[in-house]
């Protein structure tokens, strides 16, 4: 069974670009989310981000996984900016589904924090999804159709997120007894 992911990260077309590339996306589309603004368009979003909805098999890649690009794509620790675009719309989002998704956006989000792989502390807000609204046909797919267009998205070659480790995860050293 397919299931669904809703982020945010800047300007859309890079993220799509990137994501829908990954071993496991089934599908990606473009649009406005995390707002206020019914029937959001390109020109009246009001306060929603672009985003990207993206569906994917579980079978062949996580959410956590799925989670941990886009914290590689994008910098996680500007608020309301990616490259050169500045304001609301550019904000960086995790829009869950269910709370099995928000505690893993959650336990993700800590890993990066203690990560030291970005210089600061992560802005990304962690919202239930409300709409999301599909972006008109000229957003969709943007950098397929204009190769070489504007991006504010790279993937960080050697960019590996470690996941923390709790104090009941440690293994006693080898030779050693646990009481």
């Amino acid at each position: 069974m397919l299931q669904r992911a809703v982020l945010a990260g800047g300007c859309f077309w890079g993220m799509q670009d990137l994501i829908r590339k990954r071993p496991g996306i089934v599908s990606t589309r473009v649009g406005y989310t995390g707002g206020d603004a019914p029937n959001a368009t390109y020109r009246n979003h009001g306060t929603h981000a672009e985003g990207i909805e993206i569906i994917f098999d579980p079978a062949v890649t996580s959410y956590r996984n799925i989670l941990e690009y886009f914290f590689q794509i994008h910098d996680p620790t500007t608020k309301n900016r990616q490259g050169n675009d500045h304001g609301l719309s550019y904000r960086s989002g995790i829009y869950y589904i269910d709370e099995v998704q928000k505690r893993v956006a959650e336990e993700t989000i800590s890993d990066v924090d203690a990560s030291g792989l970005w210089n600061g502390k992560v802005v990304t807000e962690i919202e239930p999804i409300r709409d999301f609204w599909e972006a008109e046909p000229e957003h969709q797919d943007y950098l397929e159709k204009r190769i070489g267009g504007y991006t504010c998205h790279f993937p960080r070659p050697g960019w590996v997120l470690p996941k923390r480790q709790n104090a009941g995860d440690a293994q006693p050293a080898t030779g050693t007894v646990a009481d």
